[in-house]
């Protein structure tokens, strides 16, 4: 059983072009190199073959992997999506309740989330604890060092 996954149009966009690479360019580089190692002579003693189909074999791996989550990848329709309440894709101001420092945030799928960026993933602690929270309320989080209170100051569509 597949897990789906939902994306923004720029982060599906993404992954089709990084599988993309893999297929055209990664793929016919790995070929080559096996070529150029079976070209040296015998196989049962040449490292730079075994080494080269081991790559191959991740490769493929690799490759296969991401054609499994583009096949169960969803494309989120940001039109739909409710702005009363924190969900993927809103951007969320927020307090931190005990020393009133102030950050925004936007709930992304797990394979966008970049925290360089303000992209923090819906699976995340923070991202838990903010979904389906109003402008308002306090979102109490379990973090590793107990719990961190963030209200809810601002929701918008990113």
């Amino acid at each position: 059983m597949s897990k789906v996954s939902y994306y923004t149009a720029e982060g599906l966009k993404k992954l089709r072009e990084e599988l993309n690479q893999l297929k055209d360019v990664e793929r016919p580089r790995a070929s080559q190199a096996i070529a150029e190692a079976r070209d040296k002579g015998d196989l049962s003693e040449n490292a730079e073959y075994d080494a080269a189909k081991e790559a191959q074999g991740l490769l493929e791996m690799k490759i296969s992997k991401m054609e499994e989550t583009l096949a169960n990848a969803r494309l989120i329709d940001e039109s739909q999506l409710d702005t009363s309440k924190v969900l993927v894709l809103s951007t969320v101001k927020l307090k931190n309740v005990a020393n009133g420092m102030e950050m925004k945030y936007t709930l992304v799928a797990e394979s966008e989330a970049n925290l360089k960026t303000g992209k923090i993933s819906v699976n995340s602690p923070i991202g838990k604890g903010l979904l389906g929270k109003k402008v308002g309320e306090i979102a109490e989080i379990k973090v590793p060092n107990g719990v961190l209170k963030m209200e809810v100051l601002e929701i918008t569509r990113a």
